[in-house]
């Protein structure tokens, strides 16, 4: 299972990456630093024409270049890309952000916390749920 990151935060990558590794080794994580690159990444554009589709988006808000809330706005409103489920994880527990998230269509939203033990609780129910639990659509759809 391909899942893409989308964080500038480069131990949050890392941690995400060992605590993944350990506990699922079907997943296949793939990491961005911003919004332009994940863009790139997920139209298959530049450096990456042939990076697999994700069943997974986990998506930080405050990046540089192009914010988590853009990258949500562009990707929910792309036909191709909408039925990807994002899963946007980030530092904020701002109302507002919640509120706009959602609104944009986030499938759920979480905040990382910020002690170690309870960012690898955090990964391992994400992992339970979303790369356990939940059926994804297999087939792409058409534009």
């Amino acid at each position: 299972m391909d899942v893409l990151l989308i964080d500038d935060s480069e131990g949050d990558a890392r941690l995400m990456r060992e605590v993944l590794s350990e506990i699922n080794k079907t997943v296949r994580l793939h990491v961005v630093t911003d919004g332009l690159e994940a863009m790139a990444f997920l139209k298959h554009q530049g450096p990456y024409l042939n990076v697999p589709r994700p069943q997974l988006i986990l998506l930080d808000l405050r990046m540089p270049k192009m914010d988590g809330l853009e990258v949500l706005a562009q990707v929910k409103t792309d036909s191709r890309l909408s039925v990807i489920p994002i899963v946007v994880l980030t530092t904020s527990s701002s109302e507002v952000d919640i509120v706009q998230s959602y609104r944009l269509k986030a499938n759920c939203y979480l905040t990382k916390p910020t002690e170690l033990v309870d960012f690898e609780r955090l990964v391992r129910t994400i992992n339970d749920f979303w790369l356990t639990q939940v059926k994804f659509q297999t087939a792409q759809p058409s534009a």
